[in-house]
């Protein structure tokens, strides 16, 4: 990943539903950009000062320009509503990555479902899967079908996709659509919540529950950090000898910016990786929806926006 923020130009943006636009996104001088792989995403910094993240869905051999779908967030935080009010082709912005948090493993078949705005990063997955001649199948689940982004792009990838609009047919038989998979066969879901908690539900009765892979936009539950109840008072220290107390009802990211030293972050929720952050001792209350087993077994990097201390100190390296 490109830990550095570099520019790129917005070349053009394109309505391509109800509620949602796309970013083509170009080197200011015609260089390639970075290589990614499907899944992957980009953290971007607009000209307002707000970072946010968002899913690479353009071709990945195509390094002349990026693509970015933006869903409009009645609910967001400004981010969103920037992009679809503020944000002109022309303009500079900046961006840093790709990471890549929703790896497509290799597998005999795969099973794509994406809700909404949760198509971008799956696109770029399915297009992968064609070309490499394996299995796949996309359902594609939306309101409408006003509010679903690219689907002519998408029909035209053929007779393995299937798009499926509640306005117009009712509720989608997810239980129906995951019985009987071939043991070979993966999932890769993204879109709401809810969604994804019923498709994990249903995974989760599988003999091999890693078969099913899902990345999220927001946090699955109420975070754990937010229950104060359960929470200690801790000192974290940062490498020049500084003493950070972190108390019961506070983040240590909080915590920091508090004391004057603002972390890159951004959902606060434990989600998009953003202010993942070095421990060098102590041990971690790893409370994210996105490190792995063996990531959180290895004690050397959290989620400080909301993962914690089991003990009374974490260094950390800052």
């Amino acid at each position: 990943m490109n830990e550095e923020f570099f520019d790129v130009e917005v070349r053009s943006i394109q309505r391509e539903s109800s509620s949602v636009v796309s970013l083509r996104l170009e080197h200011p001088l015609g260089e390639e950009l970075p290589e990614w792989k499907p899944g992957s995403h980009v953290d971007v910094l607009l000209p307002n000062g707000i970072l946010r993240q968002y899913s690479l869905c353009s071709k990945t051999a195509d390094r002349a320009a990026w693509r970015l779908g933006v869903l409009r967030e009645a609910e967001g935080r400004g981010g969103s509503a920037y992009v679809h009010d503020e944000l002109k082709p022309g303009t500079k912005i900046q961006l840093r990555g790709p990471r890549n948090n929703f790896a497509l493993e290799a597998a005999a078949g795969y099973v794509f479902i994406a809700g909404g705005i949760g198509i971008t990063p799956v696109l770029p997955m399915v297009r992968d899967a064609a070309e490499r001649g394996v299995p796949w199948r996309l359902v594609y689940l939306g309101r409408s079908r006003e509010s679903m982004a690219f689907l002519e792009e998408i029909q035209a990838l053929g007779g393995n996709v299937e798009i499926h609009a509640d306005d117009e047919s009712g509720l989608y038989p997810l239980a129906e659509l995951l019985g009987g998979l071939d043991a070979g066969t993966h999932v890769y879901a993204c879109g709401p919540g809810p969604l994804l908690n019923v498709l994990q539900s249903i995974a989760d009765g599988w003999e091999d529950p890693a078969r099913f892979h899902c990345e999220r936009f927001t946090a699955s539950g109420e975070s754990p950090s937010l229950l104060k109840s359960g929470n200690s008072s801790f000192v974290v220290e940062l490498t020049d000898g500084t003493e950070i107390p972190v108390g019961p009802g506070e983040s240590i990211l909080q915590a920091l910016e508090s004391a004057g030293i603002n972390q890159p972050n951004s959902c606060r929720e434990g989600i998009c990786g953003t202010c993942e952050t070095g421990v060098l001792g102590g041990e971690i209350d790893h409370r994210d929806s996105l490190l792995s087993d063996d990531e959180r077994a290895a004690q050397d990097t959290m989620m400080i926006c909301v993962s914690r201390c089991k003990g009374k100190r974490l260094l950390l390296d800052l």
